[in-house]
């Protein structure tokens, strides 16, 4: 399974934010729009981004307050990234590894979505359901007199 079929039963919704947005207007978005995280994009390109960790260690930072902080000083710059061909075991590998619940889906420079750890997780438990259910409906519909040699095998 590959990230681009994740991206295609997800949707093609995106929420991005300007980086010298004032950080106190991209939190109420994200309350607004029950999100974790938002891309921080500029003239087309991807800067960074927001997720709620970023938030709340620029409120830290700032003694409890957002103050006049901007998205730019809260926002991860340096974001892990995918593209569509990327293997959804690869992802969760770099998602596990780096512990980022968000992923931007690149091809080239154009932003295609964000992935969440949650879509991710969603897309393998639907997989392996889907498995099961073949599995199990191949067992049940096997052709009689054509069962495994070995009589110690129970079906």
């Amino acid at each position: 399974m590959q990230v681009s079929d994740i991206l295609r039963v997800k949707g093609g919704t995106l929420f991005t934010v300007h980086p010298d947005e004032p950080l106190s207007r991209a939190m109420n978005d994200m309350a607004e729009k029950d999100m974790g995280s938002l891309v921080v994009m500029a003239n087309g390109d991807l800067l960074g981004m927001l997720t709620f960790r970023e938030v709340i260690q620029q409120i830290v930072k700032n003694g409890g307050q957002v103050g006049a902080t901007t998205v730019r000083e809260a926002m991860d710059a340096q974001p892990q990234t995918c593209t569509g061909d990327t293997d959804i075991n690869e992802v969760r590998r770099m998602m596990l590894e780096h512990h980022a619940r968000y992923m931007p889906v690149m091809d080239q420079r154009m932003l295609m979505g964000v992935i969440s750890f949650y879509d991710v997780a969603k897309a393998v438990v639907d997989s392996q359901n889907f498995e099961n259910k073949m599995l199990k409906a191949y067992i049940r519909d096997w052709p009689e007199g054509s069962a495994p040699e070995s009589e110690d095998v129970k079906l």
